[in-house]
C-alpha cells in the first residue's frame, strides 16, 4: 500500500496535462467548459482505448483527439439512457407477473408466508425493508399532518389538504387505512422493491413449479430467467449511477438457453460477458413483453448513429444485426392502431 499524493487540479490544469500527455484539442475554450461540468477523472474510463496500455504516464497514442473521446462519452450516455426503458419495461413486468401467478394462487399477502419462500432467502429481511418503509411514510404524513393542522387555513381545507397528502403514495394509505394484515398485498408491497430485491425474491421461491410459471411469460425456463434478473440488476446500477457502461465486462456470464440463438452464434451455454450479450437480453425480453416494442429498433437506430465507435469492445459478432433481428422479428406494418414503445 502507498500513500495517495495526487494533487487537486483546477479544470484549466487539467486540460494542461491532457495536452501534455499528447491529446489533441481543437477549442481550447470548449474543452475547458467541458471539464468544468465533467472532470478529468469522469472522462479518464473513456481516454484508455486512445492511451498506450499500462503506460504510467497515460501518454496518448499518435492522433488522439478529445472530440473522439467525447463522443465516447456521450454514446455511452445515449446508449444507458436507452437501456433504462428497456430495464423499466423488464421490471415493471417482472413484478406484474410475479404477483399474477404468486396473489391468485396463495392469496393477495402470499410473501408473508414464510414457507413460500427457500430457507436461504433472507426472508426477514425482505420484511423488515417493507415495515421500514411503511413506518417512514407514517412518520412523513404525521409531520405534513402536523403543518397543515397549523396552518391558516379553514378546516375543511385542511381536512381535503391532509386527505390528499395521505393518498401521495399507497404504503402510506395502507399505514394509515388497515391494520390487518400489518402490511399491505403483495402487488403493492412488490412496487416499492428495486430491481434487485425482486431478482432476490425471484430466486428464493422455493417451489419450482412458481418460478417456471412466472418465467414461461417472457419464453425462458426459470432458471435463465433468474440468471437474467442478476445480470440486468448489474446493469441497471451501472446506468443508475451514470457509470462506464460500453466496454464493461460482465462479473458473471448470463445463463441461455437453446431455443434461444445466442449471442455470438456459437453453439453450447456459455455467452460472452460483454454488452452485446446485454441487449440480445433486452431484445428478448422486450419482444416477449411486447411482440410489437420499438425498443429494438431505437437500440439500431443508436448504433447506426454511432459507427465510428468500436464494436469489439462491447462483444459484438460480425453478423450482429442479423442475431439483433432474429431475437426481434419486425412486426407488420402499422395499420394506425398504437404503438408500444
Amino acid at each position: 500500500m502507498t500513500r495517495f499524493t495526487k494533487p487537486a487540479l483546477t479544470a484549466r490544469e487539467q486540460l494542461e496535462l491532457l495536452v501534455e500527455r499528447g491529446l489533441q484539442v481543437q477549442d481550447a475554450d470548449r474543452a475547458l467548459r467541458l471539464l468544468e461540468v465533467t472532470t478529468l477523472f469522469r472522462l479518464s474510463p473513456y481516454m484508455r482505448p486512445f492511451q498506450y496500455p499500462e503506460d504510467r504516464d497515460h501518454a496518448f497514442k499518435p492522433g488522439s483527439q478529445l472530440a473522439d473521446i467525447v463522443r465516447a462519452y456521450r454514446f455511452d450516455s445515449d446508449l444507458r439512457q436507452l437501456l433504462m426503458v428497456a430495464l423499466e419495461r423488464v421490471e415493471v413486468a417482472v413484478r406484474a407477473c410475479i404477483s399474477h401467478h404468486m396473489a391468485p394462487t396463495y392469496g393477495p399477502h402470499w410473501y408473508l408466508d414464510r414457507s413460500l419462500f427457500s430457507h436461504r432467502y433472507r426472508f426477514g429481511r425482505m420484511i423488515g425493508d417493507i415495515e421500514n418503509t411503511l413506518a417512514s411514510e407514517r412518520t412523513k404524513f404525521q409531520r405534513e399532518q402536523q403543518q397543515i393542522l397549523k396552518s391558516r387555513v379553514s378546516d375543511k381545507v385542511k381536512d381535503q389538504r391532509i386527505e390528499s397528502r395521505k393518498r401521495d403514495n399507497y404504503p402510506r394509505f395502507y399505514a394509515e387505512t388497515y391494520s390487518d394484515p400489518c402490511l399491505p398485498p403483495s402487488w403493492a408491497a412488490l412496487e416499492e422493491m428495486s430491481l434487485g430485491a425482486i431478482s432476490h425474491l425471484y430466486q428464493g421461491l422455493a417451489k419450482d413449479r412458481d418460478r417456471k410459471a412466472i418465467a414461461t411469460r417472457f419464453g425462458l425456463p426459470q432458471r435463465v430467467l433468474g440468471s437474467w434478473l442478476h445480470t440486468l440488476t448489474f446493469v441497471r446500477n451501472i446506468c443508475a449511477h451514470h457509470a462506464r457502461l460500453w466496454n464493461r465486462e460482465l462479473g458473471i456470464p448470463p445463463r441461455w438457453d437453446d431455443s434461444i440463438p445466442t449471442p455470438d452464434g456459437r453453439p453450447g451455454r456459455d455467452v460472452p460477458r460483454r454488452l452485446f450479450t446485454v441487449m440480445a437480453m433486452l431484445t428478448h425480453l422486450t419482444t416477449q413483453i411486447s411482440p410489437d416494442t420499438r425498443w429494438p429498433g431505437r437500440l439500431q437506430a443508436l448504433l447506426a448513429e454511432y459507427p465510428d465507435i468500436p464494436r469489439q469492445p462491447m462483444g459484438f459478432p460480425d453478423d450482429w444485426q442479423q442475431r439483433l433481428a432474429s431475437l426481434h422479428p419486425l412486426p407488420p406494418a402499422a395499420t394506425g392502431g398504437a404503438q408500444t414503445r
